[in-house]
């Protein structure tokens, strides 16, 4: 129950997640759009009311530039004949008094009480009376003279101008649009994301005990679908390392049980037959296995903090130096020929490359029947250690088997039945970790292991692991 309601819990809590991305694109396209739409929009208004507003006044203008020279001759008839939408014209003198007027203008009031300059002669007037519409008027002064007269002829203000119609139906445009982008953002939001849930439901699915599930990917290659081919691709490694634990985990539990089964007999052979159990002999068996069980711990952490310790500071070592120095601190119970030249630096643990070198000539010792060929020598851009033997060999097929943990061959059991099948296994591990390698190659006769190192500055040597 547990379980299935923290299941549903961040199911429901990653589709919220989900949908808080699609409403968030969702609004800040929204208020993208409006923002962009609001500056057009008044820009618009802008741009239309004085369309309208410069029309008029040159419509105006026009009506009162042909009636102009008519009223400077006295020849104005009366009524002034107009139609629209120039539909308001007056001639006034000096004091303010309609001299003529149209039809729809006042014969007695002056549509205004504005003068144009007499260097100025022509000028637009708005004029906006308390209990009516206001009129664009263009003015035109008779003559420069003192006393002249002016023409007057004016348009009432269009209804787009006298009312806020155009700026609701900009308003309306606005929210309209705003309301279909923020609607198409949030389905193609939305259809953007949905191999995003597509990808999260299966995830949800994949646990420890069944890791063979995949995410589904897409089509094409965007961001989504090479996320989901990463996550594969991830899903798989993950899904064989656990597979490798499993599989350690399994044969380490073999071969622990085994010396401890060995012990557990010895001691209760030990505690049921005290008269024909030597206590002595009991002890000593026991303690041979708790070394060898030690050794195999021991070992086992090794590997442990070759593959998950963070890198330790390396230092610059003479391969051949450090191999002539080990060759010749160890006793052997073969000959050895040695061919060590010194200068072939490497970037690495002195302590780690020891153990490797020991791993190799006590392995090389077990199996010689002679001698043993330890050689050091340029290869590539690294350089190489070989440490061969004139033993049995070994099989083709079993070289690559034989750097597994705890395997060991028939040869390798007859000859040493206390090892713990971990050395060949930490030697390519040490390897691998100064970014080399470890193999077996071709031998005319016996086993020959070669290791790889970069020199400084030929490859890209880094710090090992420890």
């Amino acid at each position: 129950m547990s379980y299935d309601t923290d299941t549903k819990d961040q199911t429901r809590a990653s589709w919220i997640g989900m949908r808080s991305v699609r409403a968030s694109c969702t609004l800040i396209v929204a208020l993208f759009a409006s923002g962009v739409l609001v500056v057009l929009g008044a820009t618009l208004d802008l741009a239309i009311r004085s369309h309208i507003e410069s029309s008029s006044f040159r419509l105006a203008e026009e009506v009162a530039s042909r009636w102009s020279p008519v009223a400077r001759q006295g020849l104005v008839p009366r009524p002034i004949p107009a139609g629209p939408p120039v539909g308001l014209i007056q001639v006034v003198d000096v004091h303010d008094r309609v001299v003529d007027s149209s039809r729809d203008a006042s014969a007695t009031v002056p549509l205004s009480r504005h003068r144009p300059p007499p260097d100025a002669r022509f000028q637009p007037y708005r004029e906006c009376p308390p209990d009516g519409r206001c009129v664009l008027l263009q003015a035109i002064r008779l003559t420069p003279a003192a006393d002249a007269g002016v023409v007057y002829a004016g348009i009432p203000e269009p209804e787009l101008l006298a009312t806020h119609q155009l700026e609701y139906a900009i308003a309306a445009g606005i929210v309209a649009v705003t309301g279909i982008a923020a609607w198409a953002a949030w389905v193609l939001v939305g259809r953007a994301l949905r191999p995003v849930e597509a990808i999260r439901a299966r995830i949800s699915q994949i646990t420890v005990s069944d890791l063979s599930l995949r995410v589904p990917e897409p089509q094409g290659d965007d961001e989504i679908s090479r996320l989901a081919t990463t996550a594969n691709h991830t899903l798989g490694r993950l899904e064989g390392a656990v597979e490798q634990l499993r599989r350690f985990a399994s044969t380490t539990s073999h071969e622990l049980r085994t010396p401890i089964a060995g012990m557990r007999t010895q001691l209760e052979e030990a505690l049921l037959y005290p008269d024909d159990v030597a206590a002595e002999d009991a002890l000593r068996g026991a303690l041979s296995t708790v070394g060898r069980l030690e050794a195999i711990v021991d070992d086992l952490l090794l590997l442990a903090r070759l593959r998950a310790a963070d890198p330790l500071p390396a230092s610059r070592i003479d391969l051949g130096e450090l191999v002539a120095a080990e060759v010749s601190a160890r006793p052997s119970p073969v000959p050895i020929k040695v061919d060590t030249p010194a200068g072939l630096q490497i970037l690495g643990s002195r302590i780690q490359l020891i153990r490797v070198l020991d791993n190799l000539l006590a392995n090389a010792w077990r199996h010689a029947e002679s001698a043993v060929t330890v050689s050091v020598g340029p290869a590539g851009d690294g350089v190489a250690v070989t440490v061969a033997d004139d033993g049995p060999g070994i099989p083709p097929d079993q070289r690559e088997r034989v750097f597994d943990r705890f395997v060991r061959l028939d040869d390798g059991r007859r000859r040493d039945p206390g090892g713990s099948g971990l050395g060949l296994a930490i030697s390519r591990d040490i390897a691998h970790a100064h970014r080399g390698t470890l193999t077996v190659e071709d031998s005319p006769r016996g086993a020959r292991f070669v290791l790889w190192l970069p020199l400084i500055g030929g490859g890209p040597a880094t710090a090992p692991r420890t």
